[in-house]
């Protein structure tokens, strides 16, 4: 073996004060269950009451990590929209639903640190062969689900089976692209076989792994609509579920039972995340102590948040990117020209100068400029220049050929494009106002549509029905854009432009092949140079991420791994409470 990790045993570590760190670095049940509130019946009931009956049997001491003092209290988080797909792993496509997936609810097997190097979680150690085809985990003996069935190996096959499935539809499915097979050795080993490739152990720090035991028996054509995911889900991580009122909020108390070596039972008592889809509302909740933390308020409300006695205003450099992603079925916007031209015809420099208040810089490429494969040769192209993207559009055959001021192909069909935007996000409406007003000069009508947030989910995984919408998106520390752009996941749930490209795919392909950063980095810069001339988004900015947080609230971490890093450190003094 070239490559062993064995999980320390060191002491616990005392917990710090509250620290924002600064580093630079998105209803069918089981089988012959049918589906309906009968059968949503049949399987929540059960398994809310096994966790009820284990919950309540628990030692419910406050373990070894402090004082009595620093346990109790209960922390309340806002953010604009509810969890899609809420903790269903399997098919979630939402980023703060993941956040709470990995750090609250469920584990995975490893974590980063703060150095962003991979560290033991769910899996107690790792091997690795020497040619780079198998890796092998062996797990925690002293994990159980939040029903006290044991976490063991044959979670980890079953997460991996069914989230490679296709039928599954697990959005994220280039994870799996050069895994070939897994075998479980013994009841706290897994071992898996893959070909060798770039960043290998990745996915199994943002893959949570999930219950065999309840959701064994579920077809993977049903999980998507699975009442696990948003009415019961039963977890192992440090938080226990306890209700979801949707669209509203997700309530979840402390898990006694979490391993002492990972840390113990979280401080605070209950975790409340509320839906508020207005952030005027949600700056005023933080304000007057109705919420704890605000999660990625808008650049505007950051002057109030900083002048704010009681608040801290966190700011970092974060792996997202706004961006507006053209549907290129859509025979107005097939052509690389058209794209092209929405680009250029945008002041994207006078957006974020009006919209981030210098938290964050214009993008035109996918990967962060805080990451090793950022080719910086592309910051500074695809400025504003209305003449360019008339000339574009000229050469595209859009004209205005009847004199009202909007462009016509030459079958008379208008270049009228419908923008959609999520509910309560005002920045990203500003966005799509001020290109239907730039883009105008140039002949090009843009309709701004607002749409509720789940709902814009499904539109922009499923159906299809849009032609441009406005998203962030939240990049993994393995940049992969398979799922994004590969012809072969052009129908895909990420596959929001429809791209295909054959020299897209040959790099797509190729870059993750090669584990040596020195050697890919050409291809890298390479890769990202065709995609900027195949324009399938115009790229707006790279956003630092904002949070802000009451003082009261102890033990806070956020940096590019998330802001719900350190949640089962989170702590109030009694004082405070």
């Amino acid at each position: 073996m070239i490559a062993t990790y064995r999980a320390p045993r060191p002491g616990l570590a005392p917990v710090v004060p509250f620290l924002l760190l600064f580093v630079l670095v998105f209803a069918a049940c089981g089988e012959g269950g049918g589906s309906g509130s009968a059968a949503t019946a049949a399987f929540c009931g059960p398994a809310l009451e096994a966790v009820e009956a284990y919950q309540a049997q628990l030692d419910r001491g406050v373990g070894t990590r402090g004082p009595p003092p620093w346990y109790g209290g209960s922390v309340v988080v806002g953010g604009l929209g509810d969890f899609s797909d809420g903790m269903n792993a399997f098919v979630s496509a939402d980023h703060v639903a993941n956040q709470h997936q990995i750090f609250g609810h469920l584990m995975t097997l490893i974590r980063f640190d703060e150095t962003l190097t991979p560290v033991p979680w769910l899996a107690e150690s790792w091997d690795v062969s020497e040619d780079r085809t198998t890796l092998t985990f062996t797990l925690r003996d002293d994990v159980r689900w939040h029903d006290g069935e044991p976490t063991d190996a044959e979670d980890v096959v079953f997460t991996f089976e069914r989230a490679s499935d296709p039928e599954t539809g697990f959005p994220n499915a280039a994870f799996w692209d050069h895994y070939t097979g897994v075998e479980m050795i013994d009841s706290l080993t897994v071992r898996f076989t893959m070909e060798p490739h770039a960043d290998f152990i990745d996915p199994w720090r943002t893959m949570p792994i999930m219950p065999e035991h309840l959701l064994g028996d579920v077809p993977p054509s049903e999980l998507k609509r699975h009442p696990f995911g948003s009415q019961c889900p039963v977890g192992n991580g440090p938080f226990v579920f306890v209700s979801h009122r949707p669209q509203e909020s997700w309530t979840f108390a402390a898990n006694h039972d979490f391993p002492e070596e990972l840390g113990g039972r979280p401080f605070v008592d209950r975790y409340v995340y509320r839906v508020v889809p207005e952030p005027t509302t949600l700056l005023t909740d933080l304000l007057t102590e109705n919420l704890d933390v605000y999660v990625a308020p808008p650049a505007d409300q950051a002057a109030q948040i900083r002048a704010a006695e009681d608040l801290v205003l966190g700011a970092f450099e974060f792996r997202e990117f706004d961006f507006v992603a053209w549907n290129s079925r859509r025979p107005q916007l097939a052509d690389p020209r058209v794209r092209r031209a929405l680009t250029v015809g945008t002041n994207r420099a006078e957006i974020v100068d009006a919209l981030l208040a210098g938290y964050g810089q214009v993008a035109n490429s996918p990967v962060p400029p805080f990451h090793w494969a950022h080719d910086p040769s592309l910051d500074q192209v695809d400025g504003y220049d209305p003449d360019e993207a008339a000339r574009l559009l000229d050469e595209a055959g859009w004209v205005d050929r009847d004199g009202d001021g909007v462009r016509e192909s030459p079958d008379g069909v208008r270049l009228s494009i419908e923008i959609k935007f999520n509910e309560g996000n005002q920045q990203r409406q500003d966005v799509a106002e001020i290109m239907q007003a730039q883009l105008a000069q140039v002949g090009v009508e843009i309709r701004p549509v607002v749409v509720e947030w789940t709902t814009l989910v499904e539109t922009i995984t499923e159906t299809r029905d849009f032609d441009g919408v406005i998203l962030g998106w939240v990049t993994e520390f393995k940049v992969d854009d398979t799922d994004l752009f590969a012809s072969h996941r052009s129908e895909g749930p990420y596959a929001f432009s429809g791209t295909r490209n054959p020299e897209i795919d040959r790099l797509l392909d190729t870059l993750q092949k090669i584990p040596d950063r020195t050697a890919a980095l050409p291809l890298w810069h390479e890769y990202q140079r065709v995609l900027n001339a195949e324009q399938p988004y115009t790229f707006l900015y790279y956003r630092d991420r904002l949070v802000g947080v009451n003082k009261r609230l102890r033990g806070v971490r956020m940096d590019p791994r998330g802001e719900w890093v350190s949640l089962h450190e989170w702590w109030i003094d009694p004082l405070d409470r």
